[in-house]
């Protein structure tokens, strides 16, 4: 039975996750130190023999190299998370999304050196293309970040140091690593409390207020529902030919902002409005956002069989579903 530690495994992508391998048959493990993921999320496994749960930090080198000790891989999606969080809270982000990576690369090393090579994906974002102008992008493409005055891309400036150290310990010391490059995805138990936009829009229109769009709302993004996104990772690290490399994960289905915010009022209560914000009013004075996020998927498509199950309207359907349960 393969032995798996999800860092970041009682967050919104991670308990999902959690669920996922528990179906493939993994015994599964879980860190979390419950800044903005919660226990709750894991209630459908936490009674499950093959699941365990430990409150803590990945930061926390004892504690990590405890739970090193009989893992076969690890899923490393312990990071802060969300626009508004990144605005209000940079120096969290910064340390959050980098030391805890190195830490556990160098500990995975260390294994890797006594005889024990124990795989690990990264979870990395969409973020780190920065505002790279291609229409599409693929992952040999440049990273094309703000200025360093802007902390609006101190987010993906740091994932983008986290790739380049994985990829380093791949280089270096043959540790096998997967990098998976997220494109917003979403699902029951996202919550919109850090800026994610579907949940924020689905918990306004239920809530009978108007739906908050920025700027003009002519953004573009792609959205994948979360139970696509854990397939396509668990598979990844199933799969001989992904150590190493680097990949595209989401849709490449595009829609602007204003246009969800008209779906989820057309599926809850087509009276709503839509208010426009301005970045200003929404964060501070100097936040810069990229105009278009669309990803090439052809590298994840030819590595493994990538079929996603559900579309958009799907996913906004069930949000609303889980929402108006109280699941969040």
């Amino acid at each position: 039975m393969t032995h798996s530690l999800i860092t970041g495994g009682a967050g919104f992508i991670g308990s999902h996750l959690a669920e996922t391998l528990l179906r493939r048959g993994h015994r599964v493990s879980v860190i979390d130190d419950e800044s903005t993921g919660s226990i709750n999320n894991l209630s459908a496994v936490l009674e499950n023999p093959n699941f365990s749960y430990t409150k803590g930090t990945v930061a926390d080198r004892e504690l990590l190299r405890d739970k090193l000790a009989n893992v076969d891989e690890v899923y490393h999606l312990a990071a802060a998370v969300g626009v508004r969080l990144i605005a209000e809270s940079p120096i969290r982000s910064i340390e959050n999304n980098i030391y805890p990576t190195e830490l556990l690369l160098s500990e995975l090393s260390r294994l890797s050196a006594s005889g024990r090579a124990v795989k690990m994906f990264l979870a990395s974002s969409s973020e780190v293309y920065g505002k790279n102008p291609k229409p599409q992008w693929n992952e040999d493409d440049d990273l094309v970040l703000g200025p360093t005055g802007r902390v609006r891309w101190s987010y993906g400036a740091a994932k983008a140091i986290d790739e380049y150290l994985a990829l380093a310990y791949w280089r270096e010391k043959r540790l096998p690593v997967v990098v998976g490059r997220l494109f917003n995805v979403v699902g029951p138990r996202q919550s919109g409390a850090y800026g994610m936009v579907l949940p924020r829009f689905v918990e306004a229109a239920l809530a009978g207020r108007p739906l908050s769009v920025h700027d003009d709302g002519g953004q573009i993004r792609c959205f994948a529902h979360v139970g696509d996104v854990v397939g396509v990772i668990a598979d990844l690290m199933e799969c001989p030919q992904a150590p190493g490399r680097v990949f595209n994960v989401g849709s490449d289905r595009p829609v602007s902002i204003i246009e969800l915010a008209r779906m989820v009022i057309a599926q809850v209560d087509p009276s709503l409005e839509i208010e426009l914000i301005s970045y200003a009013d929404a964060y501070d004075d100097d936040f810069e956002d990229c105009r278009r996020r669309v990803p090439e998927l052809s590298r994840l498509r030819e590595t493994i069989d990538f079929k996603p199950r559900r579309d958009l309207e799907d996913v906004i359907r069930e949000v609303i579903a889980s929402k108006r349960e109280g699941g969040g």
